[in-house]
């Protein structure tokens, strides 16, 4: 794979989208050996990020597993370690400055500063996809879905963490740590899923038709 991807010219983004995995050896050789660094941006869910900080010793690694809506100041703190320690920076030859995180409830995007743009339109239109695509609808039908995204929230279990609450009229929040930015915004939940194969694929290149991956 590392090799494949070192072919492609390097004015092409590359995107990985991450899958369930049961080996911790081979998600640590993903994270260690070349694949992350040689990537844009990555795609998964919040069963595959807990697998990664297990596997790869980062923060909360001990957590066994998600109790309900997984806790957003956790995913915080793992994002933010994923680019902090394998993402692009002055001192370290990474390409990877974007995550996108997507659970049942929010998703989250974390960019490296200076890096990519039109990250809340991004954001946005991957969790409208979450909700078309799992209801098979054209657009989102306000009767087939639901919220279910924390209302108030912290953005860190480690640091001294900010208090936020969500406001309907701005669903997207922003904030900033240490040269990484974060755009969260609630999904409307599909009460009655018909269509979920694919679903963080979906997100993912939704997401991505909106982004700029690179500063216009």
């Amino acid at each position: 794979a590392v090799a494949s991807i070192s072919d492609i010219p390097t004015d092409i983004p590359i995107h990985l989208e991450l899958a369930s995995m049961t080996d911790q050896d081979f998600m640590s050789n993903i994270v260690h050996q070349q694949v992350f660094p040689l990537v844009n941006s990555i795609g998964l869910n919040e069963q595959e990020l807990l697998f990664l900080t297990q596997s790869a010793s980062g923060p909360h690694a001990s957590l066994a597993s998600w109790s309900g809506v997984p806790d957003v100041g956790i995913v915080s703190d793992i994002l933010f370690w994923l680019l902090k320690e394998h993402g692009k920076t002055a001192e370290r030859a990474s390409d990877l400055t974007r995550i996108h995180f997507h659970t049942l409830a929010y998703h989250i995007l974390v960019t490296v500063d200076g890096h990519g743009g039109n990250q809340v339109a991004a954001v946005a239109a991957g969790a409208r996809a979450a909700g078309t695509q799992a209801c098979a609808t054209e657009t989102i039908d306000t009767t087939k879905v639901f919220l279910k995204a924390p209302l108030e929230f912290v953005t860190s279990q480690i640091e001294a963490p900010a208090k936020i609450s969500l406001n309907p009229d701005e669903p997207v929040v922003h904030w900033h740590r240490e040269g990484v930015s974060f755009h969260f915004t609630p999904v409307l939940v599909c009460k009655d899923p018909v269509r979920t194969v694919g679903l963080g694929d979906a997100i993912s290149a939704e997401g991505l038709l909106y982004s700029e991956v690179y500063p216009q």
